[in-house]
C-alpha cells in the first residue's frame, strides 16, 4: 500500500469537497445576486445554472481523481478494468449533474454519458 498516493487522495477529496462548499458559499451566491449576468438563452437564470453545475463539477472530477490514486496506492488484478469503471462513474455523475443542473439544455450532459457509457463497455 502506497501511503504516500493515499495522502494524495486524501487531500485531493478535501479539496474537491472544500471547492464545492466555500465556492457555493463565497462565490456563486455572491455572483448570482449581481443584476448584471449574461442572458444566455432568454434569462439569467441559465447562465445561473450553467455555473453552478460547471463549478461543481470540477470537485466531481476532483474526487474521481482521488478514488483513481485510492486504486494506484494498491494496484492489483482488474486495476484496469477497475480504473475504467471510476472514470465511467466520474462521467455519469457529471453528465447527471449536468443534465439536471440545466434541465437538459446544456449539452455537455451527452457527452458525459457517452464517454461513461464507453468506458464501462471498454471495461468489461
Amino acid at each position: 500500500m502506497n501511503t504516500l498516493l493515499l495522502s494524495a487522495a486524501a487531500l485531493l477529496g478535501l479539496v474537491a469537497l472544500a471547492h464545492s462548499y466555500l465556492g457555493e458559499r463565497y462565490i456563486l451566491i455572491r455572483l448570482f445576486r449581481r443584476n448584471d449576468l449574461p442572458k444566455l438563452f432568454g434569462n439569467a437564470e441559465f447562465t445561473k445554472r450553467t455555473l453552478r453545475f460547471a463549478w461543481h463539477i470540477t470537485s466531481v472530477m476532483g474526487l474521481g481523481f482521488a478514488t483513481l490514486l485510492v486504486t494506484l496506492a494498491s494496484p492489483g488484478e482488474g486495476f484496469v478494468r477497475m480504473a475504467a469503471e471510476i472514470i465511467s462513474a466520474t462521467c455519469a455523475l457529471s453528465g447527471l449533474l449536468a443534465f439536471v443542473g440545466s434541465r437538459g439544455r446544456h449539452l455537455s450532459w451527452i457527452a458525459f454519458f457517452a464517454i461513461a457509457v464507453l468506458a464501462w463497455l471498454g471495461s468489461h
